[in-house]
């Protein structure tokens, strides 16, 4: 086969092109600090690296979902003990006020407490967290009770709002009013639960000066207390599951991004030493190159 000098030339730049690619592709790598570019310049890697990124980006959602939820419970902790709060005062006033030796400006000024504090109630049940009502089930938009503390909502026990926190793994957040403030059961809108019914009963004996009725009511009371206990003992195990799913998705978060770290990310020295090596090996095809390319017989006719 007859070599030609347009061979030897092109062969050389084929291989000059070659060589610079692979300087290029350290240099990149150098620059990026990523093995890879493109997809095509190593599937394998390529395909890890979509699947450890998805992986990560639903940690961080689950993550910022267990923010959320924590933040909802806190609020509906924060205003079940405060209505614990003012239910203990009006229990300590109600039992002032069943003893028989109060004069009728104390019982005056105990029935405008009990009046107060049955207001607030009001207020506490339509706590709200970031515009939405925490007691309300799916109705957020809407207020539990009207200023008579009557519902302005139907309520049910199954309204219950959950959030996503992991693969298949959901957890109840609110607080559905029919659990807390008619003990469990479902009610309509204008009708009044146990809860309310109970103080309204407290207020309406304070007015009439009745003490039987008092000390009755006084049952009925510590039962509502005794509710409220119990659905704080809920939450409380909730949030504490909560806290528990985030300390587990902190630490996949760290370790899944490790794994993309590893994946993805270039050993600095190694493409150094690479890239070294190419760079020798670039200037030896230039140095070789100059030599392919002689003087053509014209200039030896000149």
């Amino acid at each position: 086969m007859r070599i030609t000098n347009n061979m030897l030339i092109s062969n050389m730049m084929l291989n000059l092109s070659g060589n610079l690619s692979k300087t290029q592709k350290y240099m990149n790598q150098l620059a990026t600090g990523k093995k890879i570019s493109l997809p095509s310049d190593d599937p394998i890697v390529a395909s890890k690296s979509l699947k450890l990124r998805t992986d990560v980006a639903e940690i961080q959602q689950y993550r910022r979902n267990t923010d959320d939820a924590t933040s909802w419970m806190e609020i509906t902790e924060a205003t079940m003990g405060q209505i614990n709060e003012v239910l203990q005062r009006l229990r300590e006033i109600t039992n002032q006020a069943a003893n028989g030796t109060n004069t009728d400006d104390d019982l005056k000024k105990i029935t405008a407490e009990s009046k107060q504090l049955n207001e607030q109630l009001v207020h506490l049940a339509n706590a709200t967290y970031a515009g939405r009502y925490v007691f309300s089930g799916y109705k957020t938009d809407k207020a539990l009770m009207d200023k008579d503390g009557n519902f302005n909502i139907d309520i049910s026990n199954s309204e219950k709002i959950q959030f996503e926190v992991g693969i298949g793994d959901n957890i109840d957040v609110n607080v559905p009013g029919s659990d807390l403030f008619n003990n469990g059961t479902n009610g309509a809108a204008g009708s009044k639960g146990a809860f309310m019914t109970t103080i309204d009963q407290i207020i309406s004996a304070l007015d009439n000066n009745d003490k039987d009725a008092l000390s009755n009511l006084l049952g009925d009371l510590d039962g509502t207390i005794d509710n409220l206990l119990r659905v704080r003992a809920g939450l409380g195990a909730r949030m504490n599951r909560v806290d528990l799913t985030s300390d587990r998705l902190d630490d996949d978060n760290v370790n899944f991004t490790k794994l993309m770290s590893k994946n993805e990310d270039v050993d600095i020295a190694e493409s150094i030493m690479n890239l070294m090596n190419e760079e020798n090996v670039y200037r030896a095809s230039l140095a070789t190159g100059a030599r392919v390319i002689q003087p053509s017989l014209v200039e030896f006719l000149r």
